[in-house]
């Protein structure tokens, strides 16, 4: 039974990379207590059996390249439900905060007397462990770079020029549609021989993944039919044997 006074909250989830059970316990315990969830097209439709029976459950996704609900609309309905109904979660895939405009959210609710909770998610690129690809390796890379493949305009991100120059491992979110861009970066920088993978559906079932050269990666998402969602890894890290 929901209190007859509902205190309006913003519940902010990081859903994890896909894999249902890699949620976070504190996560779990506020997917029980919600009233509403407003999930993302990335976070795992099996969180929400998670939730209580009487829980609101609505769809406010994005297709990648495709349909999406506008983040004003989301908003709205944030601050709709948060007075209507008291204790909403924003299930989001990843963690919230890497890419994922969850902080917008958390200031929006703020900014209308929406008290907020933010909790953490394990993002993608901390699955390129199950293809037995470490993030760093105090033999080839001491650091990591997150890269957004495609900015708010379109555009690939400049920062990748600057990540190359280093040793470190180079990590590319929503980069699946630039591909042949990031690997002319490559090329022309005189890297193209870098080692580079790409792993889709990181966690789950289906997960599959490929490896080769920087320059290949156009290639190598064809050949094995590797789309989006994916992360793209680069460095000598991909390369490591066992």
């Amino acid at each position: 039974m929901q209190n007859k006074i509902q205190i309006p909250e913003l519940f902010v989830i990081g859903a994890g990379p896909g894999d249902p059970e890699l949620i976070t316990m504190k996560g779990y315990k506020a997917l029980q207590q919600a009233n509403v969830i407003l999930y993302d097209n990335l976070a795992n439709k099996e969180l929400l059996d998670i939730s209580r029976e009487d829980c609101e459950k609505v769809y406010v996704g994005k297709q990648p390249y495709g349909d999406y609900t506008p983040q004003e609309t989301i908003h709205e309905l944030i601050k709709h439900y948060a007075f209507t109904k008291g204790s909403v979660v924003r299930l989001k895939g990843g963690d919230p905060f890497i890419f994922g405009r969850g902080f917008e959210e958390i200031i929006y609710a703020r900014q209308h007397g929406i008290t907020t909770h933010y909790i953490p998610g394990i993002t993608s690129m901390q699955a390129s462990g199950l293809e037995d690809i470490p993030l760093t390796h105090r033999l080839v890379s001491e650091s990591v770079w997150m890269v957004t493949g495609t900015k708010k305009d379109g555009r690939l991100s400049a920062d990748l020029a600057c990540a190359m120059q280093s040793n470190a491992t180079v990590v590319i979110y929503m980069g699946m549609k630039k591909l042949a861009e990031i690997a002319l970066t490559y090329v022309t920088a005189g890297k193209g021989d870098t080692p580079a993978a790409i792993i889709q559906h990181a966690s789950l079932s289906k997960q599959k993944s490929a490896k080769g050269m920087a320059k290949d990666l156009v290639t190598i998402a064809a050949e094995h039919q590797l789309t989006y969602p994916a992360i793209i890894i680069i460095g000598d890290v991909v390369n490591i044997k066992n």
